[in-house]
């Protein structure tokens, strides 16, 4: 039996007045892959997120998230999504804890499984000390805990995460990675970056896109090999014409 698919993008174009973001980007994620989605600033990897999420329409082509089209049933694949965007949703006068209900209930959760899984997302994410604090009051590294646990709090199949360890410091950036690899046995992750020391301690495969373009799809290791190592390869394919 094959491996169903559970992050699908078929012919993904998304212009913005004359300017075309994404320029008619595939692929397809099986369930139990953690894909680095690697690209430089302006790439178009956080518009194919939103577009893969449903956040923004496509121009053209569609989306799929567990074989759910995100664009006619995107209640129904929100079910199967945990997404965390660069800038998370935090109220900063909200506790973590509160946060959290607040989300639960807004997700129609019943008390029983919100109590449940409140209880999960903050053991696994290391909330325990800060559960009761103003989230306004916590440093970034736990604001983007917060942040994750809320993308978490429904246990979904698939998470999307744009940029997770963006302004980190290095023991926070070694904490996420941690959890991407601890999550990553049970649930497909898809995973944008442009911080080449994120690629291989926790991908599978690589997504690089270039100008809207997918310009290369494997592991990080044939990344690497084919340019002598990950930074060659980064300046290698954002240097070609595409």
């Amino acid at each position: 039996m094959s491996t169903p698919v559970m992050i699908e993008a078929d012919g993904l174009c998304k212009q913005f007045g004359s300017f075309l973001a994404v320029r008619d980007v595939s692929f397809s994620i099986p369930r139990g892959q953690v894909v680095a989605f690697l690209g430089p600033n302006g790439a178009g990897k956080t518009t194919t997120m939103r577009l893969l999420t449903g956040f923004v329409a496509p121009t053209h082509g569609t989306a799929r998230i567990a074989g759910i089209d995100v664009q006619t049933d995107r209640i129904a694949a929100a079910e199967h999504l945990g997404y965390l965007p660069e800038n998370g949703p935090l109220y900063p006068d909200m506790t973590p804890l509160s946060l959290l209900h607040f989300f639960g209930e807004a997700r129609g959760m019943s008390h029983d499984r919100l109590r449940d899984r409140t209880d999960a997302v903050i053991g696994l994410c290391g909330l325990e000390s800060v559960a009761h604090k103003p989230i306004g009051k916590l440093s970034k590294g736990y604001r983007q805990r917060v942040s994750m646990a809320q993308a978490l709090l429904h246990d979904p199949e698939v998470l999307i995460m744009d940029e997770p360890t963006s302004g980190l410091d290095p023991n926070q950036i070694r904490g996420v990675r941690q959890l991407i690899r601890d999550l990553g046995r049970s649930k497909t992750i898809m995973v944008s970056t442009h911080i080449l020391q994120e690629v291989e301690p926790v991908a599978d495969r690589v997504l690089f896109i270039h100008d809207g373009k997918i310009v290369f799809d494997g592991e990080p290791g044939q990344l690497a090999s084919r340019n002598g190592n990950l930074e060659q390869a980064f300046y290698h394919l954002t240097e070609q014409p595409v």
